[in-house]
């Protein structure tokens, strides 16, 4: 039996990639920067929310890494996630600093 290596943006239907380059789990879409909120904590997959997370702003730690900001339409919480190496550019760079 083969295991999933995709999943299907629910914002842009477009086939996504499990394995992101810079970071481990893969939690958002790298075309539109979506995401679905399934983590109670990061990579878990414990939430039974499941709603669309929307991206929402960008942030930094501490050292500097950038990092996408999302609001689940569901339920309203919000979630810090690490950008990924083949995340749109364009997109980051269109975030909001919050």
């Amino acid at each position: 039996m083969s295991k999933v290596k995709f999943f299907i943006c629910q914002n842009c239907s477009k086939k996504v990639p499990l394995d992101a380059p810079g970071t481990r789990h893969r939690n958002h879409c790298p075309y539109c920067l979506y995401s679905l909120h399934v983590d109670k904590k990061v990579g878990d997959r414990a939430s039974s929310c499941e709603g669309v997370m929307e991206p929402i702003g960008k942030t930094f730690k501490k050292d500097g890494e950038e990092m996408v900001v999302h609001r689940c339409q569901k339920c309203s919480v919000t979630s810090k996630n690490r950008i990924a190496g083949d995340d749109s550019f364009e997109r980051v760079e269109k975030l909001a600093k919050i």
